[in-house]
């Protein structure tokens, strides 16, 4: 059965923290991102923040690197137990 990631507020609550506590405005990092192959546009990164579109795995990837921050940071807070 295949299954999809759910879209989940809490991931958007966790990137915005993320990018507040390292005091990055979304247009500076969707350039750093698109420096780095991710074709992330703003608007797209906001819907992000909002928990209204899932995030790529390759912007989380390129995300980890640019906060030096661990996938778990990502996901704080979200229940990941196996249904």
């Amino acid at each position: 059965m295949e299954q999809k990631l759910r879209r989940d507020r809490r991931i958007g609550d966790n990137l915005c923290a993320l990018r507040d506590k390292y005091g990055i405005s979304r247009e500076k990092l969707c350039a750093e991102l698109q420096l780095r192959g991710c074709d992330t546009a703003r608007s797209c990164y906001a819907k992000y923040e909002a928990g209204e579109l899932n995030v790529r795995i390759s912007v989380l990837i390129e995300l980890k690197k640019i906060y030096g921050c661990t996938y778990e940071d990502f996901l704080e807070g979200l229940d990941i137990r196996n249904e």
